[in-house]
């Protein structure tokens, strides 16, 4: 359910900790740790905040959506699902969208396309999903991105969540003259 400054505030109560504020605190925490699987959770956390347009002003605000980025470079396979997942879920948003672009994330996003991870692959299709318009399509839509989508789009047999996601991408962005 999304959230709204009422609602937020009846979840909190008046002792509770404010958004920001929390948010802040998971930032710190995971900046602070050595520990992988402790950056995992925290990681994972922020993703799932980053699907309510309540968060977006704070998570912009913290910078967590290069923080999502940054943890798509990373080598451990759950920082790279976690972090595509979290753009995936911010990427809806205009603001959100053109700083993961401005930040260089379109690259990261299509290197996601070729990893092991299922949920990581159907992040990277739904954050190009809402990440591609006019001032992107020719850094998303090169051929050699267009032919993995293809391939995802046809494998239906083998995993009905890429193809559908394919699917959709390739019908609101690729015409067939292309």
């Amino acid at each position: 359910m999304f959230t709204n400054n009422q609602r937020q505030e009846e979840r909190t109560g008046r002792s509770g900790t404010p958004r920001l504020q929390y948010l802040q605190e998971l930032v710190s925490q995971f900046q602070n740790s050595t520990d992988e699987e402790r950056k995992e959770k925290i990681v994972a956390n922020l993703a799932n905040f980053a699907y309510d347009p309540y968060n977006y002003t704070f998570l912009r605000q913290l910078n967590v959506l290069e923080l999502f980025l940054d943890c798509i470079t990373e080598p451990n396979e759950k920082l790279v699902e976690f972090g595509v997942g979290g753009i995936c879920n911010a990427s809806v948003d205009p603001a959100n969208a053109a700083i993961i672009t401005k930040s260089g994330g379109i690259p990261l996003i299509i290197e996601c396309l070729s990893s092991p991870v299922r949920n990581t692959v159907n992040h990277a299709l739904g954050a190009l999903y809402y990440l591609c318009s006019m001032s992107t399509k020719e850094e998303i839509l090169k051929p050699e991105v267009v032919d993995v989508i293809r391939r995802y789009a046809a494998a239906e047999s083998v995993n009905v969540s890429f193809s559908n996601l394919a699917k959709a991408f390739l019908d609101k962005h690729v015409t067939e003259n292309k």
